[in-house]
């Protein structure tokens, strides 16, 4: 029988809870019966009671003063910390806001209010942990690479997500990682990455769907749509078979009044994604709990049972794979690994099928809601900038031609369609916040002129923003909240990214760099050069927009990038649109 994770959880905490109370009131005791001490029954419980409360009291105030020791040591200072507002309760507060900025606020809007407050480095203090935020791209640069060994994602973030990714790529360290890191590069060649007969078969399901709907006269769920081509792409790379997503067809918006067929709810995709986005949301609420999380899942791990069903697709698959591979071992057939799936690739180099399973599902968030996200806030862009889109249009019929199926070389070809994507990817950042921890002291400079270093204690946890970061006037210009492509090709591209390149890090860096960005940079650019051949006129669909998802009228008043938006943001383990992005577009004739 397993243990719920509240109860589990609370028994861990026995020792720490119980042990402080059991000592005081053993020293109590042996104070009566050995020196004769009167000790009246009240002081006794009192004391008793304030044990724990009191040693953590003093657990908090010690570290601090060991911190300011070694940060002197090293002629460094304590990062600036968020103040509470009282009444004031451990940190408890900060939470609570940073989960209602999650659930209904623009991404990182809290950590910007406190970033104008103290700056582009600061602390949390919360009750269980000291959690550091920065938005420096030089402290970006040491976690991800000058500084490489000295962070890493940390026990307590395996355990947030290990009912959802277990030991795969993005929730392991050390030799695992290195492991699936080793096993997995190999198959990220140019020449798989850069064949598009996976591309050209699911976007041409994809558009067919959106033709029948633009017919109808209705408007489109473009995030879903591009959400099922990245499932059917990724799981077809992956497996070499898809879970035909597509073919369960597109939803009905609430306003058009056509109700979705049961056919559609309850096809085996849509099963799948559901569960595949439960438990991402879920896992990314625990990171807002940090180590407590259990105590908000008390009876049921609320993932467990969602990566049941996400198993349930990609087991069969999987031991069929092993099956093949026990069959060529014992006839000796030669595997023809350029011809081979990832999945026939990696079960080359483990028959373990739990880690097969966990890297599956690792690669399937990385295949299937980045490019998604990419593509869906590409359209919006479209969208909201039509000189913008026509100019993109004519750049794919000048090198493309209205027709013709986009090459290797056409795609690099077309500058302005990558400084488009990379003009997305800026705004939008597919996983806008990501997190390390520190696994030994180290000291971080400060960009103040004069200033002496930050102090970095051991074990503690750095959230890095690359939503803010890739925002920030200083580092992209006085238009940095402008969405304009021209920054990737004119001398803004010299003036402040070529000399400082972790300014943008979609892809994160150093050597845990996302080994699928070509990948991603093709399927997202090949989706649009087949999207501007076929359609025009784009434009969000308000009347379609379920209204609790349109940007508040609050927002215009902002004076940053919220004011201009027409949707609500919505995060998870990456960026999407909440309640989907309706949209309209008409059929292009060349």
């Amino acid at each position: 029988m397993e243990i719920p994770p509240g109860p589990l959880y609370i028994f861990k905490l026995l020792p720490f809870l119980l042990g402080p109370p059991a000592v005081t009131f053993s020293l109590l005791r042996l104070a009566e019966v050995y020196l004769g001490a009167v000790i009246p029954t009240s002081v006794s419980v009192v004391a008793v009671l304030l044990a724990r409360p009191l040693l953590s009291v003093f657990q908090r105030y010690h570290t601090r003063y060991v911190d300011r020791r070694a940060a002197a040591a090293n002629n460094a200072f304590i990062i600036p910390h968020v103040e509470e507002k009282r009444p004031k309760f451990a940190g408890l507060s900060l939470i609570k806001l940073l989960i209602e900025d999650f659930k209904t606020g623009y991404p990182g809007d809290r950590l910007l209010e406190w970033k104008e407050k103290y700056g582009d480095v600061f602390q949390l203090r919360l009750p269980s942990d000291n959690r550091v935020v920065t938005f420096e791209p030089d402290h970006v640069k040491a976690i991800l690479a000058t500084q490489f060994d000295a962070f890493y994602k940390g026990p307590i973030m395996f355990w947030q997500f290990e009912s959802l990714l277990g030991t795969g790529v993005f929730n392991s360290d050390d030799d695992m990682w290195k492991f699936h890191r080793t096993m997995t590069r190999p198959f990220f060649t140019r020449e798989r990455i850069t064949d598009f007969d996976n591309f050209e078969v699911h976007a041409d399901r994809a558009l067919k769907l959106a033709k029948a709907r633009v017919a109808e006269g209705l408007a489109i769920d473009f995030q879903d749509l591009v959400s099922r081509f990245t499932l059917d792409s990724a799981t077809q790379f992956l497996f070499g078979h898809d879970v035909e997503s597509l073919s369960a067809g597109l939803p009905y918006s609430a306003s058009s009044k056509i109700p979705n067929s049961d056919e559609f709810l309850n096809h085996p995709s849509n099963v799948f994604v559901d569960a595949f986005l439960e438990g991402q949301t879920t896992a990314s609420l625990r990171t807002r709990m940090g180590p407590n999380w259990p105590l908000s899942e008390f009876w049921e791990d609320k993932i467990k049972p969602l990566r049941k069903v996400m198993d349930g697709f990609t087991e069969p698959l999987l031991l069929q794979a092993l099956a093949n591979k026990k069959i060529a071992s014992e006839k000796d057939i030669k595997v023809d690994d350029d011809a081979a799936t990832l999945l026939s690739h990696l079960v080359q180099h483990t028959q373990d099928v739990d880690v097969l399973k966990d890297e599956l599902i690792n690669l399937l968030v990385a295949g299937r809601d980045t490019t998604a996200c990419t593509l869906t806030y590409a359209f919006y862009m479209l969208a909201e900038n039509p000189k913008i889109a026509e100019r993109l249009r004519q750049e794919v019929l000048d090198k493309v031609g209205p027709a013709n199926r986009p090459t290797y070389d056409n795609i690099r070809d077309m500058k302005y369609l990558r400084a488009f994507v990379n003009e997305v990817l800026r705004l939008y950042p597919p996983v806008p916040f990501d997190s390390r921890m520190s696994c030994k002291s180290t000291v971080w400079t400060s960009k103040t002129p004069g200033s002496k270093p930050y102090y970095i204690p051991n074990n503690t946890r750095i959230l890095y923003s690359i939503f803010h970061m890739h925002r920030r006037t200083d580092l992209w210009g006085p238009d940095a909240l402008e969405f304009d492509p021209d920054r990737f090709l004119d001398e803004r591209l010299h003036k402040y990214l070529t000399p400082n390149p972790y300014i943008f890090t979609p892809f994160n860096a150093g050597p845990r760099i996302c080994l699928g960005q070509q990948f991603a940079y093709q399927e997202s650019s090949f989706f649009l050069v087949r999207l501007l051949q076929q359609f025009t006129n784009f434009r969000l669909a308000p009347d379609a927009q379920p209204e609790e998802t349109k940007a508040p009228a609050s927002w215009a008043g902002c004076g940053n990038r919220k004011a201009s938006e027409k949707i609500r943001p919505g995060l998870h383990l990456t960026m999407y649109v909440k309640g989907g992005l309706w949209v309209r577009m008409d059929r292009f004739k060349a």
